[in-house]
């Protein structure tokens, strides 16, 4: 896909899962009255991603103020939907943010700090809270074909990451934003009564990108 960028990071957001135990595909679910995949889009904007690129599998939707490519592999897990995503940030565009739609109460000062990570020669950056690593991630294009190579299955960056942690500039990001996913039913009625409550993140067993 041909998409121009005037920056020299995008953004990516993974949207396309069944959203199997919350029991509906997240990138439709509506979450402080937009739908996720609409605020994973904008939170990479604020951030200061252009442009935003959107995969979506499960389910289609229009999404606003992004770029939407289909991943016909969804069913097979994350792994194919990173590749996709991978493939269509512009060339003009030297690193890549990674977002995940079910963690709506990240902050676009996260990105905005992965970005700057980038500017200060970070070649990996990662959003940190309670000092683990988790999402969103930064990714310099020199490393989007062995990232892509390394996600298997239901898996992103992850095994990239644990590979080169010598890469990896770590972004403490615990006053902007809580990584909390949104997997079930309970997790959504949970987040939805935090949405404008101060950041004060309760870090999961998650990782980076999953």
């Amino acid at each position: 896909m041909n998409v121009t960028s005037g920056s020299g990071c995008a953004g990516l957001l993974l949207a396309a899962g069944r959203g199997e135990r919350l029991g509906t595909p997240k990138a439709a679910v509506r979450f402080g009255g937009e739908l996720l995949v609409d605020r994973g889009a904008r939170l990479l904007h604020e951030g200061g991603c252009h442009p935003v690129v959107v995969v979506l599998g499960a389910v289609t939707v229009q999404v606003h103020g992004a770029v939407a490519v289909r991943n016909p592999d969804w069913a097979t897990g994350m792994g194919s939907s990173l590749r996709v995503g991978l493939d269509a940030v512009p060339l003009a565009a030297q690193a890549v943010v990674i977002a995940l739609v079910d963690q709506p109460l990240i902050g676009a000062e996260a990105v905005r700090r992965l970005i700057e990570a980038r500017k200060g020669g970070a070649a990996v950056a990662v959003a940190t809270y309670g000092g683990a690593m988790r999402n969103p991630v930064l990714i310099g294009r020199e490393h989007f074909g062995e990232v892509g190579r390394l996600a298997v299955g239901d898996v992103g960056a992850r095994p990239f990451l644990r590979a080169h942690r010598d890469l990896v500039t770590p972004v403490p990001c615990d006053d902007v934003g809580d990584p909390s996913d949104i997997d079930t039913v309970d997790d959504l009625l949970r987040l939805s009564g935090r949405e404008e409550a101060p950041a004060s993140p309760g870090v999961g067993p998650g990782e980076a990108t999953r």
